[in-house]
């Protein structure tokens, strides 16, 4: 039964790393895009360059934050804890002001 639990744990283990891993992934997929998205519109003298910019940030950012929180699943320690709880405030803070730069650039560009 002993080594059941320890193999049930170890896929468990292996589950939320992958899924980590791809939340991880997709936020830096996604930062890429954007930069290169933004990049494009900045050459065409697009007006929407800082509003392209801030969703893709804000949309990168969300992906990094389900990692950070699929990450607590698995932390034994309550130092790692409070590190990971930290930034987890640090990137739900900035999600908010990205999302508050959003709408305001929105209101500003209508």
């Amino acid at each position: 039964m002993h080594d059941f639990l320890n193999q049930v744990e170890e896929i468990f283990q292996f589950l939320v790393q992958s899924g980590i891993l791809l939340l991880e992934f997709a936020g830096v997929c996604t930062i890429l895009f954007t930069t290169v998205k933004s990049i494009w519109a900045c050459v065409k003298r697009d007006s929407q360059v800082r509003l392209i910019l801030a969703k893709g940030i804000a949309l990168a950012l969300e992906f990094k934050l389900g990692g950070e929180v699929l990450r607590t699943v698995i932390v034994r320690e309550w130092s790692e804890l409070a590190i990971l709880g930290a930034v987890i405030l640090l990137r739900g803070a900035l999600t908010f002001l990205i999302h508050w730069e959003i709408k305001t650039e929105e209101a500003h560009l209508q």
